[in-house]
């Protein structure tokens, strides 16, 4: 029983010793790829091709320039880019003269110091369909 004991105790110690010194590595690293520099100012994301799908952002910071990767969803074709994050209401009723609906937009997040507007209005063509209320509803047939 004492082997056993011993053995656990051993085999407690050496994950101890390697999950500390991973600790170490990527403290390390961090240190290694960081820079003092705190005020850096990022680009928009450039696509590698296209208008969309996988690219790079560069920033810069005093004499200092960085790349970072960066993705930008081939579905956003919205005009005020894909570093502003906005919360969206409802979509409001259809307009008669214009056929279109209108939604609005409040500003949520600016990522890498991205400029946008605090409110964005967007519209999009009214549905010709009328959408049935007949879904998730059922009759009980009682015998």
């Amino acid at each position: 029983m004492q082997v056993r004991g011993l053995f656990l105790l051993l085999l407690a110690l050496i994950l101890l010793a390697a999950t500390t010194e991973a600790g170490k590595n990527k403290k390390e690293k961090a240190k290694k790829d960081g820079s003092k520099c705190e005020d850096w100012l990022w680009g928009p994301c450039v696509p590698n091709s296209k208008d969309c799908g996988l690219g790079y952002r560069e920033g810069t910071c005093k004499d200092e320039s960085k790349k970072l990767k960066c993705k930008i969803p081939c579905n956003w074709k919205k005009k005020f880019g894909a570093d502003c994050k906005y919360k969206f209401e409802s979509w409001g009723g259809c307009s008669a003269q214009t056929g279109m609906k209108t939604r609005s937009g409040i500003l949520k997040k600016a990522l890498y110091n991205a400029q946008c507007e605090e409110i964005v209005y967007v519209t999009k063509p009214c549905s010709s369909k009328i959408k049935s209320k007949s879904k998730g509803q059922f009759s009980l047939l009682l015998s």
